[in-house]
């Protein structure tokens, strides 16, 4: 297994989280095999390996990737794949205690190749699986929302209660619009239905797992060290953004799921933000045997990815901090922890 990630689930696994509440139980995570909801997988996998007797329903279009993303697991009875799109009823007779939805098309680069893909799974999946939630009287449903339904605002740190300006008429809201829906809709169904509903709007989250080719800066600057390539700037890099480390994200997921209030959601993020050409820097530092540079160049347009108009993008986390989470990993262990996994991966 790989090591990296084989320490962030032992170190997930330490914290003070009240485990013994997923004990029998099953728990339908779709999108599972994404960056951010494989290591709830694994997670819950490791705990029925102790014992628990936690059955996992993996919820993915791509049976073959999450076959290989899973692959430690696959003689695990527990683990179950459920092969279909989200947006499509979701079929299954047996108990489901917990439900997790993060299947969602969060990069960018599908924003305007894919815009209607990318707000369905956020709307008609979330529908199908409200519905679902109603049918197995679920304990909790998860909403893996986005910090993108914020909109453009002026704070300096986000709070749950700051929403901004959003363009409908922008084809790149149909991710942060469609988050915004999905949100409503897990309001509405508590409201009518009782679905004890929560939801966590994590900002930019990366790690071990996170795809090379995703097209947002973080995992374009991991491809650029992992490659040996120079990071040629693609803008003045001004722009600010809060990066979290997946292994720290992974609590707050959890904590929120297990002790979070229902009908609210919770920023999950570092609330120090970093300048996008810091960071560049930063990263190239983390390994100077490499002897790779920062180049800047003029902004470089294309027609398969839709950039973000807002200059700076962090959040206020006093909210999830009250049920006591804050983040422990730097942004330079982050970094260095998600390239050093991939050599590993290979």
């Amino acid at each position: 297994m790989n090591k990296i990630i084989e320490e962030d689930i032992h170190n997930i696994l330490k914290t003070s989280i009240k485990w013994e509440l997923f004990r029998g139980s099953t728990v339908l995570i779709s999108g599972a095999s994404g960056c951010l909801p494989g290591y709830l997988v694994e997670t819950l996998l490791k705990l029925d390996a102790q014992g628990f007797n936690i059955k996992v329903l993996a919820l993915v279009r791509n049976r073959g990737k999450a076959r290989a993303r899973f692959k430690n697991y696959l003689n695990n009875k527990n683990l179950f794949f459920i092969n279909q799109d989200v947006t499509l009823p979701v079929k299954y007779h047996g108990k489901i205690d917990y439900i997790i939805h993060a299947a969602s098309q969060a990069s960018p680069k599908y924003y305007q190749v894919d815009p209607v893909g990318t707000l369905t799974s956020n709307t008609m999946g979330t529908y199908q699986l409200l519905q679902l939630a109603v049918a197995k009287k679920v304990k909790v449903f998860l909403f893996f929302s986005s910090g993108e339904v914020y909109g453009r605002e002026d704070q300096k740190r986000t709070k749950e209660t700051d929403y901004g300006y959003l363009d409908p008429l922008d084809v790149r809201s149909c991710y942060a619009e469609s988050k915004r829906a999905g949100e409503t809709m897990c309001i509405s169904f508590l409201a009518q239905y009782k679905v004890p509903v929560k939801i966590i709007r994590p900002f930019h989250t990366f790690g071990p797992g996170i795809g090379l080719n995703d097209g947002r800066v973080f995992a374009d600057f991991i491809a650029n060290i992992i490659r040996n390539e120079n990071i040629v700037m693609k803008s003045d890099g001004l722009s600010e953004r809060s990066f979290c480390y997946l292994a720290d994200a992974t609590v707050a997921f959890f904590l929120v799921l297990l002790e979070g209030k229902i009908g609210e959601a919770y920023n999950v993020g570092r609330e120090k933000p970093i300048s996008i050409i810091e960071l560049a820097k930063l990263v190239v530092g983390l390994f100077p045997e490499k002897g790779l540079k920062v180049i800047s160049r003029k902004r470089v347009e294309s027609d398969r990815y839709i950039e973000s108009r807002f200059l700076h993008i962090a959040p206020d986390i006093s909210k999830i901090k009250m049920l006591g989470w804050q983040p422990k990993y730097s942004i330079s262990e982050a970094f260095k922890r998600t390239i050093l996994s991939f050599g590993e991966q290979k």
